[in-house]
């Protein structure tokens, strides 16, 4: 292979190989360390929005108050997942993740086929924010500066914020992200303790932790509106070329922040039946819905205490949207870097290293959906039927339906992964675990589909409840075929799938 010497060389920062103008085919290293990377994972979960909107919202819809409880399950069910996904993070460090996994284990075309899913899902999730966030920095200005404005003004403003600081080093990004994480959870863990300091009617009670809580027709579909609290844990190995030490410090992270959340989740919403009581909190969920944890903050810790509260909901969402962006620009510049879509997303940004075109394309994407929305949206801000509220609800729920397909697929990779490696015996004990949690998650995406008109509040007999999972379909299926036109067609790009930077420093050392 030969190269024009004007415009190609190779770059010692981070190993990779300068394409032109201090463009280059690797994402720099060494710039994340343990604290960086948990912070960046660990942002996308957005701790106080699940606490003041997830857990009310399951509370008021699924009428189960063992809710506790499901966090603690779903936390065995996704540590057991990190076991495999942890030990495949060792041998493939790839900003593509689970569909460079997949394309381990699978093959090329499933992993053309994840990919796909993976940019579909994560997109959705990132821009499903932006209508809960519009939503609730226009309520603010209307409540503290007798300002009225249209949600999806503060939704275009976030989402051009959020694609400048996408353009920026990571580490800038896991400092704004840090921060704003900190005080997230300070806040809600002065809630839980006034909450235990000053319980409800029924005391300190550990009902919510009772199995007996979790009988009835709604455990299924509460699985999948708790399950997606913990998105943003599996993000580690996405920003594995960044980091000095992926071998270590991936799986280290991915551990740290699954356990964390688990704990943090079931420690809060057992807070929230405590506050109530735990015979209330369904019928008080109902009433107050988003503004339940408001609403128990008022009585308890005062009147500035929540109005922070309301503020930092906010800067807890911008931080979402921050890190579900940076994982999105890095799907496209690894799937850009293999052929899987135009060249340029393959290529970091000059002085800051980041993936500056796979950045832009989350951002118009995001503007244009965002738009959109806010063009359809000529009913009463109040309604739940309004489309800055099916703008979250619709767009979040595709997003969790696809990254739970994508981690039950992942664990079915690292099975097939090891044993063709010939290490089954070896790696026995995570091969069994791998199997359990991909069985489980399989479990929660059926019931997904099965209710998804329950978790986007639409009729039984709504077209939504087979149109909007169907996009995750179509995106898998485009995926695949965009596959087999490379194996056809294309054999060595193909071929290229799921390398990443390694498939090129093959190239590099073929040609030298």
């Amino acid at each position: 292979m030969t190269t024009d010497s004007s415009s190609t060389s190779t770059s010692a920062a981070g190993g990779g190989i300068s394409t032109f103008k201090g463009q280059e085919r690797a994402l720099r290293a060494d710039r994340l360390g343990t604290g960086g990377l948990l912070l960046s994972v660990l942002a996308a979960t957005a701790p106080l929005m699940v606490v003041a909107g997830v857990m009310p919202t399951t509370f008021a819809v699924m009428g189960i108050v063992g809710q506790p409880l499901l966090f603690v399950v779903l936390g065995v069910v996704l540590i057991l997942f990190s076991v495999g996904y942890a030990e495949m993070s060792r041998h493939v460090h790839n900003a593509g993740a689970f569909y460079a996994y997949i394309s381990r284990g699978l093959g090329g075309t499933a992993g053309a086929g994840a990919a796909l899913v993976a940019l579909v899902a994560y997109n959705a999730l990132q821009i499903g924010i932006y209508g809960i966030f519009g939503f609730e920095v226009s309520g603010l200005l209307a409540t503290y500066a007798d300002v009225e404005i249209a949600w999806w003004i503060p939704a275009l403003v976030a989402a051009l914020a959020v694609g400048l600081l996408g353009w920026l080093k990571i580490d800038v990004n896991a400092r704004v992200l840090g921060v704003l994480l900190v005080i997230e959870v300070l806040l809600v863990v002065i809630f839980d303790i006034a909450a235990l300091a000053d319980p409800g009617k029924e005391g300190l009670s550990l009902h919510a932790f009772n199995p007996d809580t979790l009988t009835g027709a709604g455990v299924g579909t509460a699985l999948c509106f708790c399950i997606a609290a913990f998105l943003g844990f599996e993000q580690a190995p996405v920003y594995a070329e960044e980091t000095s030490r992926p071998h270590v410090l991936v799986p280290r992270v991915m551990f740290f922040a699954v356990g964390g959340v688990a704990v943090f989740f079931a420690l809060s919403s057992w807070a929230l039946t405590v506050a109530t009581g735990p015979s209330a909190i369904v019928g008080t969920s109902q009433k107050q819905s988003a503004g339940l944890l408001f609403f128990l903050t008022e009585s308890r810790l005062g009147g500035t205490f929540t109005d922070v509260l309301h503020v930092l909901f906010v800067t807890g969402m911008f931080a979402a949207l921050l890190s579900f962006h940076n994982v999105v620009a890095r799907y496209a510049f690894a799937m850009g870097r293999e052929g899987l879509l135009p060249a340029a997303f393959g290529r970091t940004s000059g002085t800051s290293g980041a993936p500056g075109t796979g950045s832009l394309l989350q951002t118009v994407i995001a503007l244009v959906v965002v738009a959109a929305f806010a063009i359809a949206d000529d009913k009463p801000v109040g309604d739940p039927t309004a489309p800055v509220l099916q703008l979250f609800t619709w767009l979040g729920n595709i997003g969790a339906l696809g990254v739970i397909l994508l981690m039950a697929a992942a664990s079915l990779s690292v099975v097939v992964f090891f044993v063709r490696r010939g290490a089954a015996g070896a790696q026995a004990w995570r091969l069994v675990t791998s199997a359990l949690s991909g069985l489980a998650l399989l479990v929660i995406a059926g019931y997904t589909v099965k209710d998804f008109e329950v978790l986007v509040g639409a009729g039984p007999d709504s077209s939504l409840s087979w149109v909007l999972p169907g996009v995750i379909g179509l995106a898998l299926v485009a995926g695949l075929l965009l596959g087999l036109v490379l194996r056809a067609r294309a054999p060595e790009k193909h071929a290229r799938i799921g390398l990443g930077n390694e498939a090129f420093q093959l190239e590099k050392a073929a040609s030298s």
